[in-house]
């Protein structure tokens, strides 16, 4: 088995309050697995340790077979955790050109396709403060494409989106996945996930409580 993410006994705490203990798991590459349990479960935590963002206590996390390193940004990974933010006053395309132009690894036509893929118009000149919550959210989902990053890691994706953007961004993560894609998808929305993951691990108190395989219509 070919797994692009390896969690070993990570144990991350808050105070008195154990977000993960001791949580071990491997995801398989080009597959949407997903993560799904209560606010408070772990769910966004695992993720932040997975992409660098927090550094477990105990344990630790490989990608592609290197161990994560803390305040290092990782590259060939696509992140949306918590609310993208974005620079108010400027376009959604003014946005992601001034993001491709830090990491300068990308160029412009990138985040013009991504815009595309996700349903907004990167010719639009609506100012992003004016945007509604779906299409930010459709902004940060382009954000974390465009650099056609092998993996992707998304923390409640559909969060503000209406039905037909449900409908889009489940279309474009099936479409991400057959290109060999692998995607972390943490969720509360169990149609989401029967929609669209291959694995289902639940998380609860920080703990797996449930692990779910290949077929997951049948369980």
């Amino acid at each position: 088995m070919d797994n692009i993410i390896e969690v070993k006994s990570v144990t991350k705490s808050f105070r008195e309050t154990r977000a993960l203990d001791g949580i071990s798991l491997d995801f398989e590459r080009g597959k949407i697995h997903g993560i799904i349990g209560r606010n408070g479960s772990g769910k966004t935590v695992l993720l932040k340790c997975i992409c660098g963002f927090m550094t477990p206590d105990s344990g630790e996390v490989l990608v592609n077979g290197a161990r994560v390193k803390p305040a290092k940004a990782q590259e060939n990974i696509g992140i949306i955790i918590e609310t993208p933010g974005f620079i108010g006053g400027r376009s959604g395309i003014r946005n992601l050109e001034y993001l491709l132009a830090l990491s300068g690894r990308a160029g412009v036509s990138a985040a013009q396709n991504a815009m595309r893929a996700v349903g907004l118009d990167p010719d639009g000149k609506k100012p992003v403060r004016k945007y509604s919550l779906g299409m930010r959210q459709r902004l940060g989902i382009a954000q974390a494409i465009m650099e056609d990053p092998e993996l992707l890691l998304l923390d409640e994706p559909m969060n503000g989106l209406d039905n037909q953007g449900v409908k889009d961004m489940r279309a474009l993560f099936t479409k991400l996945r057959e290109a060999g894609k692998t995607i972390l998808l943490a969720s509360h929305s169990n149609e989401d996930i029967r929609a669209l993951c291959d694995t289902v691990c639940e998380l609860d108190h920080g703990r797996i409580i449930a692990r779910i395989g290949e077929d997951i219509e049948g369980d």
